[in-house]
């Protein structure tokens, strides 16, 4: 079916109605919630698989429910099936297989139907399953913005590249992205320890430097993989580290973050170093002209994991998808000890 009314559908969803420790049994909870009406570029979606980033257990600990509705629902990755269409769509058709990473501006993944504008969604991987599926485009679109759109990165670009948090989702998925696409670009990844430096390496980093080394230990050992320091570094831990980056990155080199960050980037001035902020919710936020280009790139995601070029990097499968599940899976995710991705499928 095409466009259609939904104005009198409930479908599950899972919940938070406050800031809970995710130690509290009430952290999340299932409501049932209507399903509007697709608008004009929105697909209405049959949920198979979810993933759980940091946004959404930050989210969750630190920001109100929706005071309207008095809960609000989290999910910012899916992976599903299109069961109807708004009037104006051309990209997809129902029954086609599709994954994405929603908008934070509107209710989230974590529900069996959902609607997402058709600009910000991809046709998933024939080559993998839902759940591995619901595992990339989070981090892959945020991987993928800030190599080519951020640092703007070509097949031609030459020089080395610092990944700071290489284990976690984007980091991850960064690796890989630079592995597959950039030849000329050298990769150098913090790890620590024997499990997490060879799950870097299998991804394609080149270099590993333990990022439990103090300042001045961690400073030596980036310079020592590459004199004069690195062109480009990607960062998930900025915060405090502003003197150290302005050590170990080149003159006019880049950074980009995608924490809160700092709110003092002086010490980089010296060396003319640009810092760049990385959110890949801005498309959507801001309605920006070229919406359309999350669709692109998950659309080239697609084709490089069915290449296999890229490669889903599930580290916790869960099932159902259940309040209590996702409970778990927050507590994986905000123990900060996780490798890659948790995911979630099934619904009871």
């Amino acid at each position: 079916m095409g466009a259609m009314s939904t104005s009198d559908i409930t479908t599950t969803a899972v919940c938070y109605t406050g800031s809970l420790p995710v130690t509290d049994p009430d952290c999340l909870v299932t409501r049932e919630v209507p399903v509007p009406s697709p608008g004009p570029h929105d697909l209405l979606v049959e949920v198979e698989a979810v993933s759980v980033n940091p946004v959404d257990v930050k989210q969750r600990a630190g920001a109100p429910a929706d005071p309207t509705t008095g809960f609000s629902v989290l999910g910012y990755d899916a992976a599903g099936t299109v069961v109807a269409v708004g009037e104006e769509v051309t990209l997809f058709t129902p029954g086609d297989a599709v994954f994405y990473a929603g908008q934070i501006d509107r209710p989230g993944t974590d529900q069996r139907l959902h609607l997402v504008d058709e600009r910000l969604a991809g046709h998933r991987p024939t080559t993998v399953s839902a759940a591995e599926a619901a595992s990339f485009p989070l981090t892959m679109i945020t991987a993928w913005e800030v190599l080519f759109d951020r640092l703007r990165l070509t097949t031609d670009s030459a020089g080395t590249l610092l990944v700071v948090g290489a284990t976690g989702g984007v980091g991850s998925a960064m690796l890989q992205l630079a592995e597959a696409l950039l030849p000329q670009v050298r990769t150098i990844a913090t790890a620590s320890g024997a499990e997490r430096t060879q799950w870097v390496r299998d991804l394609g980093a080149e270099h590993v430097v333990d990022h439990h080394l103090d300042g001045h230990a961690f400073a030596d050992a980036v310079l020592t993989a590459a004199p004069g320091g690195v062109n480009w570094l990607f960062t998930a831990h900025s915060e405090g580290q502003i003197p150290l980056y302005a050590r170990i990155v080149r003159p006019f080199g880049d950074i980009v973050a995608i924490d809160d960050g700092p709110r003092d980037v002086e010490p980089l001035k010296g060396r003319s170093i640009a810092w760049h902020w990385e959110l890949m919710f801005t498309r959507s936020l801001e309605q920006t002209p070229d919406m359309v280009g999350q669709h692109d790139l998950l659309e080239k995601v697609a084709a490089l994991v069915d290449a296999g070029q890229v490669r889903p990097t599930v580290s916790e499968h869960l099932s159902p998808i259940t309040a209590g599940t996702l409970q778990e899976a927050h507590h994986l995710v905000e123990s900060n000890h996780t490798l890659g991705k948790v995911v979630v499928s099934g619904w009871e």
